[in-house]
């Protein structure tokens, strides 16, 4: 069994409690909490509970840390793992700043550990299937590009989450929250890189109402008026955004957390040459194919007509919904896959890299072997951690039993984002086009 450690218990630590269990093959050893680590640990079946994450990692030294914490901990704890030589599955947005991130991404190549960020829409069927449709060719030459991720937990002005504060979640909120997948889940379904855009941010709540008493992230309560301080906001409520990719597309899409109605829903279109796609993450089963002289389809999850890549993260046959806890199994199936083959062969390698590091130069991977699991450059360049050679288009060519995890979402993954997200944030902060 691997040994894991989740630190921080809130929302996403369950989730990934529940997810790690779910596999059979991971011992949840310990989690890490600052309040209430004893007793979230026995009501969880966790053996032991921390108040410190330092702690838990040097009595336990566990094969694979879990960051399921407030933003402005990612990098500390991150660092803390990578350095005594432990695989790190970190929460989205990755860090605090663009710098952060290319040290944790430069150290885990150097550390030869295996990491992921959470970017978890990658691992829905559909959305996988809607990847080998148009690398493929089945949308012909791609057009534009559109979307959105909505929801409304953050509708009103009492409603409140430690994100909303830019000295916690940073400099950006709704972005970097799910805004950050959004843009993941595009350039990983079209093979696009997003290489300027033109932002708009608004912040509909300038002063919000903070509870005094603690609020979990997506709950509500109605509160008296004396239970509440008021706290000047300046993270982004709305998002919206125009791009341009290497592959000559067009694109928008728009982000926002204030938006009625819509509780979690990504949406993702693709208008190419041939035909056009769409997949929804309210209906997550499904894969609308829209055609000009025929009548349009709707794709069903089924194992038995999607292709063979996306087969592999569907596991349940047609009319057995899959959702939101099923990708992350499936993203740590693949993960502790690759961990489990680095134990069983006694070394923290798998194959060799160029070791690239999205806008940082040459990486100081050791004896030039990378620490990655697989997966394309983060900005599309470079050549690939997985196992194989390289294309010309310099992304890599999985082989043998580490092919199902190059659609790791890895550091360098996470990198990207960050990326991302600081040209937002720089365009729309001067209202003008920025070059990525």
């Amino acid at each position: 069994m691997v040994r894991s450690a989740v630190i921080g218990a809130g929302f996403i630590g369950l989730t990934h409690i529940e997810a790690l269990r779910r596999l059979g093959s991971v011992d949840v050893v310990a989690l890490a909490d600052a309040l209430g680590a004893g007793e979230k640990a026995a009501a969880l079946q966790v053996p032991k509970g921390y108040a410190g994450y330092q702690e838990l990692i040097d009595h336990e030294m566990p094969d694979v840390v879990h960051v399921c914490t407030p933003n402005e901990t990612h990098f500390e704890i991150a660092m803390y793992a990578l350095e005594r030589g432990i695989h790190v599955v970190c929460e989205k947005p990755m860090a605090m700043s663009v710098e952060q991130a290319r040290i944790m991404t430069e150290t885990a190549l150097a550390k030869g550990v295996v990491n992921a960020i959470c970017l978890i829409n990658r691992f829905y069927p559909m959305a996988y299937q809607m990847k080998d449709m148009v690398a493929r060719g089945d949308a012909g030459r791609i057009f534009s590009i559109g979307g959105s991720y909505l929801q409304d937990w953050l509708m009103y002005d009492t409603d409140y989450n430690w994100r909303l504060e830019s000295s916690r979640g940073g400099a950006t909120r709704a972005v970097a929250d799910i805004g950050y997948h959004w843009m993941d889940l595009m350039e990983f379904v079209t093979g696009h890189r997003i290489t300027e855009v033109c932002a708009d941010f608004s912040t509909f709540h300038k002063v919000r109402r903070k509870p005094l008493g603690s609020v979990e992230t997506f709950s509500s309560a109605t509160w008296k008026a004396e239970n509440f301080t008021e706290i000047p906001i300046d993270t982004e409520d709305y998002a919206a955004f125009l791009f341009h990719t290497d592959g000559g597309a067009h694109g928008s899409c728009v982000v926002s957390q204030a938006v009625a109605g819509r509780k979690n829903q990504l949406r993702l279109s693709v208008a190419g040459s041939r035909c056009s796609l769409l997949w929804d993450s309210e209906d997550t089963n499904s894969l609308w194919v829209g055609h000009r002289n025929e009548a349009n389809q709707l794709y069903a999850k089924d194992p038995g007509i999607l292709t063979p890549e996306a087969c592999r993260y569907a596991s349940f046959p047609g009319g057995h919904l899959e959702g939101y806890p099923d990708t992350f199994k499936q993203l740590f199936k693949s993960f502790y896959g690759m961990v489990e083959n680095r134990i069983k062969d006694g070394a923290p390698a798998v194959g060799a890299s160029a070791g690239h590091v999205p806008g940082g130069g040459e990486s100081a991977a050791v004896g030039g072997v990378s620490a990655i699991g697989g997966g394309e450059s983060a900005n599309g360049g470079g050549v690939s951690a997985s196992v194989g050679k390289a294309t010309p288009e310099g992304k890599g060519v999985s082989a043998g039993r580490d092919a199902q995890q190059t659609d790791i979402s890895d550091f360098r993954a996470g990198l990207r984002g960050m990326i991302l997200t600081e040209k937002l944030l720089e365009s729309a902060g001067g209202r003008r086009w920025v070059s990525v």
